[in-house]
């Protein structure tokens, strides 16, 4: 069969088939074999092909949609432009790529939604991740398709399903909930509009005959919100009638107004059925400003007082320097009056307090006398961002006269032609930020932000994000747990069952003492200037010895009632200098109340004497007053230290070795003399030698099975 082919006549006069000619060789006009293999299979990124028919998704780079190509995003300016005009209004970005099936599903939604959510005020930009990798992980966006919002330089993902009303609901919350006052009744519209003062910004009243606050009006308010408070009357509402009626409102047409210093009359409105966002914005741009604004901080002041930037662009500030109080009110009122007779584009009329701005006040009135405790007017012109300025301050204090304003308004006819009245020039320091909240508030609100971002990550952030985080946060619990559970089973190596020999008690005596105290020994400098001594009773028995931590020890005196205080002096300055060691503790055992319990304990002390039962004539006699015990609740030993005996030069340090000669001893002489104050006071003699071999770890060591119950 032959194939007959066009003329190139034919083929250039038509721009289907010269399309068609340049893109498969063929016209369009034949279904030969060669358009039909072109057409099943197209070139794709220079190595591979895919059969577009067996599909019916236009991949190729031919058929793309156009659409999105001016909303692409590029890093620098994302960072530069669209995070810094986020804080304006906030944006819908789209996170798509190539061979993105789910991607080409919603755009049709995506389309629809942004055209009209564009005109509306909103952001709307797309990052390809196949090109934008770097901007995609900094997005957060690990998927394709992701949609997020961003306001206030703040990302939000959005986790719905991809339909018109989810996505502008979406973008309706990303908008703080406090930018438009409902006004609900002909009574709360009076406190609404008075507000002017303390927030010193004009109010925005738009009357609708919508019960829901359109999203139109709420992304303005999130626009101009530095500059205007904004309130919403809903027409329809029963209480609304006489608002409506004051103000002569038609309510079957949106109707917005201004309110500035004059709540009874509007200082601009606007009415129109179909409120689109150029006409709001040209109507909120007229009237950001107050007619004599009150300077709060240096940006209002830069805005409201630009720097002059050509001879012919020349904008002076007429400044009312006043106070607060009634005292000042009557003229302001004059000054306001003024402002709203002489308002023109190249004067602006504000006024300040001195007491919140005083730096200023001072530069400008140098503190003479008669400005003090009064109103001064002063006209000034900004010469650089610096803070230089040339001014002219009104020769008398302001008093809001005819004769006041007579004098203002030469001064400003003669500026007109002479600019050189404006002869004193001087620099001015950065004013105050009066309405700027405390750091505690700000930083609260820091808070509450970051709670909710983890909270919001914790639930919907991806798993990739998140490994790091939790990563992080098991480690310090098993590091924790795992300190915890060694220091609770760090047992060392002594055996708790039965105690050791003697052979193995002397060679540990050098080779395995306690780290925490050859530690503490080093470093005993007391913490506080008394010495803690609780009295041990079965109360708090299991916490002070029992439950005792591992490598504490509670160091107990033995008193009776009549040598407590004396035993309790002299101990408190023997064990001093040792209060400074954390593993250490100091109690009181009454012998007069636990005496079976003390008795019980030194049966254990190791080649003691038999201790004679409890029918021996001596066994209530025997007095154990000024024994201290070292006692170990962990490991279950204690040390024992012995009164110092009367008359023994050389003294001893309790060592538990000899505890069976003392034992007898004092059991025979003891009973039969009353010791004296100083006597009691000697028993103690040498417990400091004592306690620094205890800290040393040379001390016998008697071991029990188990700690008697303290009856």
């Amino acid at each position: 069969a032959t194939v007959l082919l066009p003329s190139t006549s034919q083929i250039l006069s038509n721009e289907e088939k010269r399309a068609n000619f340049d893109r498969y060789g063929d016209a369009g006009e034949s279904q030969g074999y060669s358009q039909h293999q072109h057409r099943q299979f197209h070139h794709f990124h220079e190595g591979f092909y895919f059969d577009e028919s067996f599909f019916h998704f236009p991949f190729n780079s031919e058929r793309r949609d156009t659409s999105d190509e001016k909303y692409l995003l590029h890093f620098s300016h994302y960072v530069n432009e669209i995070v810094p005009d986020s804080f304006k209004k906030p944006y819908l970005i789209k996170i798509t790529s190539d061979w993105c099936f789910s991607c080409i599903h919603i755009e049709p939604v995506w389309k629809e939604v942004a055209q009209e959510l564009e005109a509306l005020g909103v952001g709307i930009g797309v990052v390809h991740a196949g090109y934008e990798r770097r901007l995609a992980h900094h997005l957060g966006a690990h998927s394709t398709p992701s949609i997020l919002g961003l306001i206030n330089g703040k990302i939000t993902f959005f986790h719905n399903a991809v339909v018109r009303e989810n996505l502008r609901q979406f973008v309706e919350n990303l908008l703080p909930g406090n930018l438009v006052e409902k006004v609900c009744s002909n009574k709360n519209y009076i406190p609404f509009l008075s507000n002017w003062k303390k927030e010193n910004k004009p109010h925005v009243l738009l009357f609708d005959h919508m019960p829901a606050v359109p999203l139109l009006y709420k992304l303005t308010a999130f626009a101009y919100r530095d500059y205007l408070s904004f309130g919403y009357v809903y027409v329809g509402l029963r209480g609304t009638e006489e608002l409506s009626s004051q103000y002569n409102i038609n309510v079957y047409t949106p109707t917005m107004m201004i309110f500035k210093e004059h709540i009874d009359r509007p200082a601009d409105v606007v009415q129109a059925r179909d409120m689109k966002k150029q006409l709001i914005d040209d109507f909120l741009s007229q009237n950001k400003f107050l007619m004599a604004a009150r300077l709060t901080n240096q940006r209002l002041f830069q805005e409201l007082c630009p720097v002059k930037k050509s001879h012919r662009q020349r904008k002076h500030c007429v400044v009312l320097l006043t106070g607060e109080g009634d005292k000042f009110a009557e003229a302001y009122e004059a000054f306001l009056t003024f402002a709203v007779a002489n308002t023109k584009d190249t004067l602006k009329f504000v006024h300040i307090y001195n007491d919140r701005q005083p730096e200023f006040a001072d530069t400008l009135l140098m503190d003479e006398e008669k400005y003090r405790g009064k109103s001064a007017v002063v006209i000034l012109e900004r010469r650089n961002n610096a803070g230089k300025i040339a001014y002219k301050t009104l020769e008398e204090a302001w008093q809001g006269s005819k004769e006041d304003n007579f004098i203002l308004l030469d001064l400003l006819d003669q500026l007109r032609t002479d600019p050189g009245l404006l002869s004193s020039e001087t620099v001015l320091a950065d004013l105050n930020d009066e309405l700027a909240p405390m750091f505690l508030i700000r930083w609260l609100y820091s808070m509450l932000d970051y709670i909710s971002d983890c909270w919001d990550s914790l639930f919907h952030s991806n798993w990739r994000e998140m490994m790091p985080l939790l990563s992080l946060l098991f480690s310090a619990l098993f590091i924790l747990f795992g300190t915890v559970i060694v220091q609770a089973f760090s047992d060392s190596s002594d055996t708790r069952d039965s105690p050791p020999s003697e052979k193995e008690e002397t060679a540990a005596k050098t080779e395995k003492n306690d780290a925490s105290f050859s530690k503490e020994s080093n470093s005993r400098i007391p913490k506080k200037g008394f010495v803690e001594v609780t009295e041990l009773t079965d109360i708090n028995y299991n916490s002070n010895l029992v439950r005792l931590r591992p490598g504490h020890m509670n160091v107990v005196l033995i008193l009776s009632n009549s040598t407590k205080t004396i035993l309790l002096q002299k101990f408190a300055l023997e064990v001093y200098m040792f209060t400074g060691s954390s593993s250490l503790h100091f109690s009181f055992l009454s012998l007069d109340k636990h005496r079976e319990w003390l008795e019980y304990l030194l049966e254990f002390a190791q080649d003691a004497a038999p201790i004679p039962n409890q029918y021996d004539k001596h066994f209530l006699e025997r007095d154990y007053t000024g024994y201290v015990l070292a006692l170990n609740g962990h490991k279950k030993y204690f040390c024992l230290f012995k009164p110092h005996r009367s008359g023994d030069e050389g003294g001893t340090l309790g060592s538990c070795e000899d505890y069976d000669s003392s034992l007898h001893t004092e059991a025979r002489g003891k009973s039969s003399c009353s010791p004296g104050s100083r006597s009691i006071k000697n028993k103690l003699h040498k417990l400091s030698f004592w306690m620094e071999r205890l800290l040393e770890g040379s001390l016998q060591r008697f071991y029990i099975p188990s700690w008697p119950a303290l009856d």
